[in-house]
């Protein structure tokens, strides 16, 4: 039989890796479950010593679009009053257009077809849903309130889905102005400097020092212009290396939350994200040290799971939740006396919910103000580059007239 890697939680709620010979991924899943674990990742045990440089097998992914589109539908046809398998097969007819959606619902629909929950179906597709949303569907079973839960998972993955948006059209001008930037200044320095080149060769005088390294750097780009994708190649291996390694990934991770607005954007979409998670799983019946383990899977800084790992300790030892959050220092002051104030009233999912919201706002707000000093910035320094290529070009023209006179 085939070896798989697991990465499960036991009823204590400790998390737990290892190594297993099952028939197949979902009959690992069946038997981890049977044994009290709750499964997070289930995978192939294959050997890929050059895993970190990216190599990946070519699979059809589904993205987080289809996902959410997915839950959409599906939650309107239940609306209509469809049964489960009936709503599933015109899911199928519907998307004949997209091959890896279509044929991961029509895995669904057998295996529920054959007597398997929903929860389990989608448990069983290889990691494509994530666990936050398999334990709310298989919440949503068990209390009878599968509609209810997919309109809550609709609405999570629309706003999450919205937040990302705005993170990303944020970045494209910036990216584009970067992009604007280094094609310019090559076009300048593989095309116009090089037009000059010889007749300042043929002057028979010394150039100018801010000349000759002008002219030195495009040599360098046309001669070696092949380094560059080597070099990129190189750079973008070296930080797949460093964060495939947990330990060194979290060093990375802190040093990011240490950069002057950056970090504080970080820890904002953390925030925001560890919040609204949290909400909607405390508010379907998870219980507490599920979700928080659940939680700690759907965020990115290594250095805030660590600290809501302290968290999980604490509410073991019939701790509060915002005690070990507050003496972190990791969420910011307000974020942590809303959730102290919501363990206090009994309102804590409610509050959570605040949380993100104002933290969606927060975020908009820490980007528009990341953008309106970075335009400038990124303006002002491509007008710099040029500007000092043109006037080195114009002070080796001069020197060349002034040996003419």
């Amino acid at each position: 039989m085939p070896l798989y890697v697991y990465k499960a939680v036991d009823r204590d709620g400790e998390t737990v890796e290892a190594e297993r010979e099952a028939a197949d991924e979902a009959a690992l899943i069946l038997a981890l479950q049977n044994e009290g674990f709750l499964p997070i990742r289930v995978a192939p045990a294959q050997s890929r010593p050059f895993a970190w440089l990216g190599f990946r097998r070519n699979k059809a992914r589904i993205s987080q679009k289809q996902i959410a589109l997915f839950t959409r539908e599906l939650l309107t046809l239940l609306h209509a009053g469809l049964p489960l398998d009936r709503a599933l097969t015109v899911l199928l007819e519907l998307t004949t257009k997209e091959p890896a959606l279509n044929s991961l619902i029509g895995k669904v629909l057998d295996s529920v077809k054959g007597g398997a929950q929903l929860s389990d179906a989608l448990e069983s597709q290889g990691g494509v849903f994530s666990r936050f949303y398999i334990n709310l569907i298989r919440a949503g079973e068990a209390g009878g309130a599968l509609e209810l839960v997919l309109e809550r998972l609709s609405d999570y993955l629309e706003r999450s889905k919205e937040l990302r948006d705005t993170v990303t059209t944020a970045l494209i001008y910036p990216a584009i102005l970067v992009t604007m930037a280094i094609l310019s200044l090559l076009l300048l320095l593989t095309f116009v400097v090089p037009q000059f080149t010889e007749m300042f060769e043929s002057a028979g005088k010394e150039l100018p020092l801010p000349t000759q390294i002008v002219i030195g750097v495009a040599e360098g780009l046309r001669s070696y212009w092949w380094m560059f994708p080597i070099l990129i190649a190189g750079i973008a291996s070296y930080f797949r290396y460093q964060f495939a390694d947990p330990e060194r990934r979290q060093v990375w991770d802190a040093r990011l939350l240490n950069l002057p607005m950056v970090g504080d954007l970080i820890r904002k979409l953390e925030v925001a994200s560890f919040s609204r998670t949290l909400a909607t799983l405390l508010t379907n019946g998870v219980s507490m040290l599920a979700a928080l383990t659940i939680v700690r899977e759907t965020l990115g800084n290594r250095v805030i799971v660590e600290g809501i790992g302290v968290a999980v300790e604490s509410l073991k030892r019939g701790g509060s939740l915002s005690a070990p959050l507050i003496e972190s220092g990791l969420f910011p002051t307000l974020a942590t006396q809303m959730i102290k104030l919501g363990e206090e009233s009994g309102h804590l999912a409610e509050m959570l919910e605040r949380v993100a919201v104002t933290y969606d706002k927060e975020i908009k707000i820490s980007i528009q103000r990341m953008l309106a000093l970075l335009e400038p910035i990124l303006i002002v320094g491509l007008g710099i580059m040029i500007a000092g290529i043109i006037i080195s070009i114009l002070m080796a023209i001069l020197s060349v007239n002034d040996l003419a006179f």
